[in-house]
Formats: C-alpha cells, structure tokens, sequence
C-alpha cells in the first residue's frame, strides 16, 4: 500500500508535501508531484499539508481518480526511476503519465 497524488494537485504543484516526507520519495513531474511506491512508508505525513487535497491513502482515492495509481505506478516503471535513494538527487522526471498529460490544462 501507498499514498497516491491525485487530480487536484494536476498545474498546481504546491510542494509542501516534499518538505514532509522523511523519506524523500516525492518526484515532481512537468504537471504535478509524484509519489515512488516503491520509497513510500505510507506515514501519511505528507497528506494533511496538502493544501488541495490531492493526497490519498491507495485504499481511499476517490473512483474518479483511480488512474492516478496506476499512473503513479507506470511512471517511475517507464522513467526508470526507482528505490533511487530519494527524489532530491534525481531532478524532475522527464515527462508525466498519460493520465496526467491528458488532463485539460489549468490556468494558474
């Protein structure tokens, strides 16, 4: 099991969940954060500072947003991230999930 950034955080990339997370597994994206389920503690600190509330528990995410964890999945399987030992050396991710990019964009 693993926490799941979903929709909401889609154009906003608020980044205060990187500033919690006690294991760096946090990977921003061209569009929006990504959580490693490979790195994840699920310690859940990382959920109550999002200011949008894109942070879900895996069992939690809401059905409109169940591609979110097969995106966060794929993502790191075709970026070829992963158990890197932490997003802060890794840089951002060369491109986002389908699911991601196919969202409309927002005005920010």
């Amino acid at each position: 099991m693993t926490y799941v950034i979903a929709q909401p955080c889609v154009d906003l990339k608020d980044k205060a969940c990187v500033e919690e997370c006690p294991v760096d597994c946090i990977y921003e994206g061209p569009r929006k954060m990504y959580i490693n389920p490979d790195e994840c503690v699920d310690c859940g600190a990382c959920e109550p500072v999002c200011p949008v509330e894109a942070i879900f528990y895996e069992d939690a995410l809401p059905d409109e947003w169940s591609g979110y964890l097969t995106a966060e999945r794929e993502v790191f399987a075709t970026a070829g991230t992963g158990a890197s030992g932490g997003a802060s050396g890794a840089g951002p991710l060369p491109g986002d999930h389908p699911v991601v990019a196919g969202e409309p964009v927002r005005a920010g």
